[in-house]
């Protein structure tokens, strides 16, 4: 029986997607490997929102193929749809298949009229909906992430991603009520995502909102706790605030990326709000949940930003209720129009106000663990049966082994280098 292994590179759509190509590849009677070296096939499901990951794509390929040269290399996801005729030159890759035909890579490992093409199509016309059955969702996790949601409709001056995911779509509610249901019966808490999450049910002539959709998760399902992934700062509407704070089983947890906290360059890289509505939303999730963990994704030397404008942003970025940062630095995609601007921000500049930014998340991140000293806090262990991770996401050390996938009740007795640390007595009920 021929052996496969898949690895997945960037976000947790693609992770899910990744899931998905497993089941897919095991219905045709292939067989799962744990390791590359084992494998006849080796699918490599890519990311391309930056070129280090184009970068981490390339070695990869070249890896597999000098440590396993007889292995089939087939290279899939959004780098494949970007640049497939790039990646087929490489030594050992066999197939490039896009985003556009992903739900059809078993047929083309298993049918001779494949062997050797390329197959890309308009992503622009892709409807179907790539989801993984709920028994391969989580892999070895004790989270398992759920994509609900594909595509996104903005145009971001910076951003490849819609033109390698296509249009906003979502899976049906139906199907993901089912999903979520199955998973409850197995894991304690369930991550839900999506490339623009906060866009599911969006659809032209659809009433329903990402909300609406929670509702019924709590209402119909015996989940135990939620959580959503990233969410951009507008979707997060008062209506899917308020839910969070009613509901004991959505996590208390925000995550809007931000960019850029400095007007002129949020202007410039077509973002769809300015500082004051972020502000707006982060400060109205913060009065309503004041325990809650509140991130953001953030880019520093965008093209054109200035010393001013950097600062600018500091500033907005340190006075926010952050908890964590995500702090990128600004990689030029081909085909963007970011990447034809002639005011390019040398790459040292980018690096030196990356590490400000990293300084700011850190102290912002210190704070709010040495406030949560003392707290009991709720938490879900993890598969490292000595970690838990709490409901406003903080890893926490624990006292002792416990068994994975469980919420417990945790009293924090003070802060390690990157977490949280158990207080090792008992909590008294």
């Amino acid at each position: 029986m021929e052996k496969f292994f898949v690895q997945n590179f960037g976000c947790r759509a693609t992770q899910a997607d990744g899931a998905a190509l497993e089941s897919l590849l095991a219905g045709k009677g292939l067989e799962s490997t744990g390791e590359r070296a084992g494998a006849d096939l080796v699918v490599l499901n890519t990311c391309t929102v930056t070129s280090s990951a184009d970068d981490d794509v390339r070695q990869t390929i070249r890896r597999v193929h000098r440590e396993n040269p007889q292995a089939r290399i087939l290279v899939t996801g959004c780098y494949a749809q970007r640049a497939p005729q790039e990646l087929a030159s490489l030594a050992g890759v066999e197939w490039v298949v896009g985003n556009s035909h992903k739900t059809q890579i078993a047929e083309i490992v298993t049918s001779a009229p494949y062997h050797g093409n390329i197959h890309i199509g308009d992503i622009f016309e892709q409807r179907d909906f790539l989801s993984a059955p709920v028994e391969d969702a989580a892999g070895d996790r004790t989270r398992p992430n759920l994509k609900i949601q594909d595509g996104c409709n903005n145009r971001c001056s910076f951003c490849i991603i819609p033109f390698v995911r296509g249009r906003s779509r979502s899976a049906p509610a139906e199907q993901v009520i089912e999903q979520v249901g199955a998973l409850a019966r197995r894991y304690r808490e369930i991550v839900l995502s999506g490339i623009n999450l906060g866009r599911w049910g969006r659809e032209p002539g659809s009433q329903v909102r990402l909300a609406d959709l929670l509702r019924r998760l709590v209402a119909e399902t015996d989940v135990a706790r939620l959580r959503l992934s990233s969410v951009e700062p507008m979707d997060f509407s008062d209506d899917l605030l308020h839910l969070m704070t009613e509901s004991p089983r959505i996590a208390t947890h925000v995550h809007a990326p931000l960019q850029s906290g400095c007007d002129r360059t949020l202007r410039r890289m077509h973002r769809k709000y300015r500082p004051r509505h972020y502000a707006d939303r982060v400060q109205k999730a913060r009065a309503l949940m004041p325990d809650a963990a509140v991130g953001a994704d953030v880019m520093v030397g965008f093209p054109g930003e200035t010393d001013a404008e950097f600062e600018e942003s500091r500033q907005f970025m340190a006075a926010m209720p952050f908890t964590y940062l995500h702090v990128f630095t600004y990689s030029e995609r081909p085909g963007t129009p970011a990447a034809e601007q002639a005011a390019q921000v040398p790459m040292a500049v980018r690096k030196e106000r990356n590490r400000v930014l990293r300084e700011l998340a850190a102290a912002k991140n210190l704070a709010f663990r040495e406030r949560m000293v003392g707290r009991t806090l709720s938490a879900v262990t993890l598969a490292e049966t000595s970690i838990a991770l709490t409901e406003n996401y903080l890893k926490v050390e624990l006292a002792s082994v416990r068994e994975p996938n469980a919420l417990i009740d945790v009293r924090i007795a003070g802060v390690t280098t990157a977490g949280l640390r158990e207080n090792a007595l008992p909590i008294l009920q």
